[in-house]
């Protein structure tokens, strides 16, 4: 276990700490439920008013006018064309929707949603420095904010397929078949120095090996959530209209997504790492590029990188380094004919008429 703490009170949006001296431990400490990472890098919007779940929901891919008081879901904010342009980490306490998103989103998110309120009964806040966002795995007793009697905790569903959703990945065993995340909004006079601490390299390491996508690292501006296979957590497949649900509908049943989300091992022999947006390549050809890497205390190197869809998924690829190239075999998450889930059968070719 690790035995850092942390040594101030938590602050604002910023930039959390990477480590604390013992990254492998920290990793092994914060998987085993044995201590918490500080997630200043995080924001958090409330909305509040009547109107608050039906207009979020007609808005974005997730259903969420069941959701009830303590409920948690994920949800994403499309382009017209089905591109994703925000995502929302969210929990309703009977009066408030609260969402916890990345802190580089904060302002554009809060303006978008500002302008989108038309004469809805709804109010946007920030509530980023009121609350700073601690991530676990299980519950570690810790100082939880409460609202209207509901403790402000996001559960994620990565675990297992959410209600509406759709997995592409055929793994026998999802690595993320025992993600039992969840992030806490705490008090920013909270005193947590009794609480072990893991730097924010030691979540993400996890985050990685469990195929979890993240809005900050994953996306750029042509992700579409089948890429990701964020269908899994994100999307409701059977809800109603929302912007870019005609993409999402037309990619899942009829097409394939141009690209796809892939675990990659690397090469450990050089002892080098490669940064977030290092190409990827096949021979001489650039087919992807990578989103994070990290060093896991059990896999070893690790990246998730997005390339091309039709790249063969036995081959071994190449990622660029300040060292050279560096191997990388793959590791499926989005298979290469994931999509076309409709099987709609083609019509035969009609010869011409005889008159």
């Amino acid at each position: 276990m690790s035995n850092s703490t942390f040594s101030s009170r938590p602050g604002a949006v910023g930039t959390p700490p990477e480590h604390y001296g013992n990254p492998f431990g920290e990793q092994r400490a914060l998987a085993a439920g044995q201590s918490v990472v500080e997630l200043a890098d995080r924001a958090v919007l409330t909305i509040t008013g009547p109107d608050r779940l039906t207009w979020l929901d007609s808005l974005t891919t997730q259903a969420l006018t069941g959701l009830g008081a303590g409920d948690s879901a994920e949800t994403l904010l499309l382009n017209p064309n089905g591109r994703i342009e925000h995502a929302m980490r969210v929990v309703d306490d009977s009066e408030t929707l609260w969402l916890l998103i990345d802190g580089s989103a904060r302002e554009a998110l809060a303006k978008w949603l500002d302008r989108m309120r038309f004469t809805l009964r709804v109010e946007i806040a920030d509530r980023s420095d009121d609350f700073v966002t601690i991530g676990s795995f299980g519950d570690l007793g810790l100082p939880v904010a409460v609202s209207h009697e509901i403790p402000l905790v996001w559960n994620d569903s990565w675990a297992a397929v959410a209600r509406g959703g759709h997995q592409y990945s055929r793994a026998e065993q999802h690595p993320g078949a025992t993600w039992n995340y969840r992030e806490s909004l705490v008090a920013v006079d909270s005193d947590l120095s009794d609480f072990a601490a893991s730097g924010s390299l030691a979540f993400e390491a996890l985050r990685i090996a469990a195929w979890r996508p993240w809005f900050s690292t994953e996306v750029d501006d042509r992700s579409i959530p089948h890429e990701l296979d964020w269908m899994r957590s994100a999307v409701h497949l059977s809800k109603g209209c929302y912007r870019g649900q005609e993409t999402v509908a037309k990619v899942h049943n009829l097409g394939h997504p141009p690209r796809r989300l892939v675990l990659l091992h690397l090469d450990g022999s050089e002892g080098a790492l490669p940064e977030a947006g290092a190409e990827v390549s096949l021979g001489e050809k650039v087919v992807g590029t990578v989103t994070a890497t990290a060093r896991h205390f059990e896999l070893g190197p690790i990246a998730l990188a997005m390339i091309k869809r039709g790249v063969d998924a036995a081959e071994t690829l190449a990622v660029a380094s300040d060292v050279g190239a560096i191997a990388a075999a793959q590791e499926v998450i989005v298979p290469t004919d994931a999509g076309a889930e409709a099987n709609v059968p083609r019509l035969p070719r009609l010869g011409a008429v005889k008159r």
